[in-house]
């Protein structure tokens, strides 16, 4: 389960749901993968919402290139939707879509995926109350724990993070 040569930028805003990031950092970073955590640039350090991680950004959304990494990971929490106020976030997300990046998304992460209009006609899960925000965008929304449609990776919550860090490590060939 190797990802050695693999990047993987993890967007990060305050209020990320705590271990839905610190998670698939862990599990990408232990499988070999250089991460890299990509801030909105509202602040250098952010808390999650629980307060049991805090995370300094080591770049801002505005100053990567989709095409400079292998894969986006999206954390859930209140982080999305202060993220899609960002239009650097919602662009390098949808570039790195794509370009046929990997692009995973858990709980409440795909409403940024619905700001960057890419999930019409996509098989998706996400935190329930997401599930008709995700329909009304033209998603099939599937109550599973994970997701994979493409290089689109979608998951519901922080009891399905097992299952979610699998997917992405499998999807990038490790």
């Amino acid at each position: 389960m190797s990802l050695t040569g693999k990047r993987i930028v993890i967007l990060v805003e305050e209020d990320f749901e705590d271990s839905e990031l610190t998670e698939p950092m862990r599990a990408t970073k232990e499988a070999g993968a250089e991460v890299v955590v990509v801030g909105s640039g509202s602040k250098n350090t952010y808390r999650g919402k629980k307060r049991k991680a805090k995370v300094s950004a080591d770049t801002t959304a505005n100053k990567v290139e989709a095409d400079s990494f292998d894969a986006v990971i999206i954390p859930g929490g209140y982080a999305p939707d202060k993220m899609r106020l960002h239009q650097s976030m919602v662009d390098l997300v949808k570039k790195a879509h794509d370009q046929g990046k990997v692009v995973a998304a858990i709980c409440h992460g795909p409403q940024l995926l619905i700001s960057a209009n890419m999930v019409r006609g996509r098989r998706v899960t996400s935190w329930a109350s997401v599930a008709v925000d995700l329909k009304n965008a033209g998603a099939i929304w599937i109550d599973k724990p994970v997701i994979r449609d493409g290089n689109l990776i979608t998951s519901r919550k922080p009891a399905d993070l097992d299952e979610f860090n699998q997917e992405i490590i499998k999807a990038l060939g490790g």
